[in-house]
C-alpha cells in the first residue's frame, strides 16, 4: 500500500483514501474551506515551494477532493454554437508515478480530428526551477474532459479545439502536477502567464 501524505496547508483534514489507476497514485483531501477571489499565491510540495498565479485568474473551490488548489481563467469570444466559451481551468495536485507515464496518460485524454497521433502534435520541455526538475507539456486536440478528475468516474465530455499546458514538478516525496486547460484561444492568451508562474516558483521553506 503506498504511503499517503497530507498537506500542511489543510488543517484538521484527514486523507481518506489512496487511488491507484494507470500507474498513478493520487492523494485525496477532503473538502477545503471556501477561498476568496484574488488569492493568487499558493504552495506545493507540503509548503516547500511557492508560486503566484496571474492576477486575472480567480481562485475557486476545487471541484474534486483530489485537487488541492484550483483557478478559473477567463475566456473571451464565442463557442461554435454562439454561446460563451467556457472558462479555462488550472488545477494543482500531488501524485506518484513516473513523469513519462503521466504524460502518456495525458496524451490519451486527447484525440485528433484527423485521427493522427496526439503525441506527434505535442511538445515537452525540461528545466530547473527553484532547485527542482520541471517538465512542461503542451497538448492540443479534442479533450476528453472529466470535470471531477481522472478517477472520479462519470461521463467524459468531448471538447474540440482544446489545449493543455501542464507542468510536472518533481520532488523527493513525489511529484506535483499543475494543469491549465481550456479553449485553445483562452490557453494561448494566458500561456505566457502560466509559464511565468512556473518559472517564478521559489522555495517557501
Amino acid at each position: 500500500m503506498p504511503s499517503i501524505r497530507c498537506s500542511s496547508l489543510i488543517p484538521s483534514m484527514l486523507i481518506v483514501a489512496g487511488i491507484i489507476g494507470g500507474g498513478v497514485t493520487d492523494r485525496i483531501a477532503v473538502a477545503q474551506p471556501a477561498v476568496a477571489a484574488g488569492e493568487g499565491v499558493f504552495t506545493i510540495a507540503d509548503g516547500g515551494a511557492s508560486l503566484e498565479a496571474p492576477a486575472t485568474w480567480k481562485r475557486v473551490q476545487p471541484k474534486s477532493g483530489m485537487i488541492e488548489t484550483e483557478f478559473a481563467i477567463p475566456s473571451e469570444g464565442k463557442a461554435a454554437d454562439g454561446g460563451p466559451l467556457p472558462p479555462g481551468r488550472m488545477t494543482v495536485m500531488g501524485a506518484g508515478g513516473s513523469v513519462e507515464a503521466n504524460i502518456e496518460r495525458w496524451y490519451g485524454q486527447f484525440s485528433q480530428p484527423d485521427g493522427g497521433s496526439t503525441k506527434d502534435k505535442s511538445s515537452t520541455k525540461t528545466l530547473k526551477v527553484a532547485g527542482r526538475d520541471v517538465t512542461l507539456v503542451d497538448i492540443v486536440g479534442t479533450y476528453k474532459d472529466s470535470p471531477g478528475g481522472p478517477f472520479a468516474g462519470g461521463q467524459a465530455i468531448d471538447r474540440p479545439e482544446y489545449r493543455m499546458l501542464a507542468a510536472i514538478v518533481e520532488g523527493p516525496d513525489g511529484n506535483y502536477f499543475l494543469k491549465f486547460y481550456g479553449p485553445a484561444a483562452t490557453v494561448e492568451k494566458h500561456a505566457d502567464g502560466f509559464r511565468k508562474m512556473i518559472e517564478g516558483m521559489v522555495p517557501a521553506k
